[in-house]
């Protein structure tokens, strides 16, 4: 009996069939990515709000006073006697007295200045002139109510979390296609629930499930696409990619044309649904039906491959080596319990997080500081374009291990001058820190296609599933690390970073090289590697 991948040349390793396939299930990334960057247009800072008085709407009735009138009379005292105070946070805590003239209702105060009047904390009620334009005017997430806003972006990187084990593990017993599918119509509904939420504990329990159904469709597609090719075809893995890096290119556009956050979310949510449609010209998975024991649902998936392909499979082929491995539900021990995969496994889980950390804190560094937020943001996805171009020339040339390994290590480096720069020159800083966000952002993407050709296929989803789970973990801390660190030294952080780039740098050189290898179909295919 033929192999797979003899069945596979045969049919072809990247024909038509794939090619169309490939170009579908690319589509996801730009959804995804659009999911995983959005809070930063979802929760933009609005740009004016006020703390507003109690019994302000009875004033205003009575005076006939417009938003702006109100502000005047009732926000710009506070601010004219007492600069410190912005009256976002803080209001007068006096009666106001509209019985002797509208326009002046401090007139009982006399002549004592406004600053020497008592200040009470605002709570509730404020005021925005654009009152649906993000999350934080939406739900009042200002002054002492603001960590709130991190804790949404949190809450979606824990949705992460949870997918990639629940839906990693399903997609293995279960098949990637279906789960695929149903991963697509959670994000959907999801997040049509989200953009309609009627308070902020809704929000973070839909926002919680969008996110553990959309890493389900990033993770579940990418092994979908790894799994139909060829082994000198598997660079399809860094392509993918790019389409990741298209949605944050896009996304501003979205966000600049769409003036309300529910609008956003809704463009970045409904195109899911249209994903359903892969239903028919999809198919599952013939690797994870050999594990599973269907060949004869394999091999007609492959004449149908052949068929498409302009190829025709030899008639023999009437059946094909199905693993002898013993198919049980994957768990964590099945990943450690020999010693390659144990070595991998630990590798490949440090390098997530520490990709995820630095690529995150890195952005964060950068960052949008003033300026125009959209032209901004667009230009930072601009930048991790090349990483991708540069993988695609290198890595059939010279192999996996050494880019992987290359690549922390600059960023290391880049990381370590960084810091030492003197702050007089701001371009040269920025550019060296543009470097290391390059670098690793190519580490980011190398990791995805290593850890998919590491793993045997019965395990090969819930492999790549838990691992890319520490970079959740990564994206989770890096604010964190990045902040309290900064506080004590603004440097320090990127000093950190180098040191875990480095060690990351050495430890890839541990693993094996996978360049032109089948992939492995078994743990003891692993073990031989």
């Amino acid at each position: 009996m033929p192999s797979f991948d003899e069945v596979l040349k045969e049919a072809g390793e990247f024909g038509r069939f794939q090619k169309r396939v490939f170009f579908l299930l690319s589509q996801t990334g730009i959804t995804f990515s659009s999911l995983f960057a959005s809070v930063v247009f979802l929760g933009r800072a609005p740009d004016n709000f006020w703390c507003r008085i109690p019994g302000a709407a009875e004033l205003s009735e009575q005076c006939g006073w417009t938003l702006e009138d109100e502000r005047n009379f009732t926000v710009l005292p506070l601010q004219l006697g007492n600069e410190s105070v912005s009256g976002e946070c803080k209001r007068l805590d006096v009666t106001w007295d509209t019985s002797v003239s509208c326009t002046s209702p401090l007139a009982r105060y006399g002549n004592h200045s406004t600053g020497n009047l008592p200040l009470a904390t605002c709570h509730d009620n404020w005021v925005y002139e654009q009152p649906h334009s993000s999350i934080i005017s939406e739900y009042d997430l200002v002054c002492g109510n603001a960590w709130m806003l991190d804790l949404s972006q949190a809450i979606l990187n824990l949705g992460f979390l949870a997918g990639a084990f629940i839906l990693g593990y399903a997609a293995d017993r279960y098949g990637r296609i279906l789960i695929y599918l149903l991963s697509c119509l959670g994000v959907g509904i999801c997040g049509i629930i989200v953009a309609f939420s009627p308070n902020f504990t809704v929000f973070l329990i839909f926002r919680f499930l969008q996110g553990m159904f959309g890493k389900g469709t990033w993770m579940t597609c990418y092994v979908l696409v790894t799994e139909i090719v060829g082994s000198d075809q598997r660079i399809v893995g860094i392509v993918i990619q790019i389409f990741f890096t298209m949605g944050i290119i896009i996304l501003p556009g979205i966000a600049y044309l769409i003036p309300t956050w529910q609008g956003i979310q809704l463009a970045i949510s409904l195109p899911n649904f249209l994903f359903l449609l892969y239903y028919w010209v999809v198919p599952e998975s013939p690797r994870w039906l050999l594990t599973r024991k269907k060949g004869e649902k394999a091999l007609k998936i492959m004449r149908n491959i052949a068929k498409h392909n302009g190829k025709f499979l030899s008639p023999h082929y009437s059946e094909i080596t199905i693993s002898n491995e013993e198919v049980s539900n994957p768990s964590f021990l099945d990943l450690v319990r020999t010693p390659q995969m144990r070595r991998n496994t630990l590798i490949l889980m440090y390098a997530w997080f520490t990709s995820a950390l630095i690529y995150q804190g890195l952005v964060m560094r950068l960052g949008i500081i003033g300026g125009n937020l959209y032209l901004d943001f667009f230009i930072s996805g601009a930048v991790e374009l090349p990483a991708a171009f540069l993988i695609i020339v290198t890595i059939d040339r010279i192999g996996r291990r050494l880019p992987f390994a290359m690549s922390n290590i600059v960023a290391s480096i880049a990381c370590l001058i960084t810091a030492f720069l003197p702050e007089d020159i701001p371009w040269l800083k920025t550019t060296v820190a543009t470097l290391g966000r390059l670098s690793i952002t190519i580490a980011f993407e190398v990791v995805y296609l290593v850890n998919s050709e590491l793993y045997p296929t019965t395990l090969r989803n819930f492999g790549v599933s838990l691992c890319s789970s520490l970079c959740d973990l990564g994206g989770i801390i890096a604010p964190f690390l990045l902040f309290r660190l900064a506080a004590i030294w603004l440097e320090l952080p990127l000093i950190i970073f180098s040191i875990l780039a480095a060690v990351c740098g050495l430890l890839v050189l541990l693993l094996p090289e996978t360049k032109g290898i089948s992939l492995p179909e078994t743990v003891e295919d692993v073990e031989q590697l």
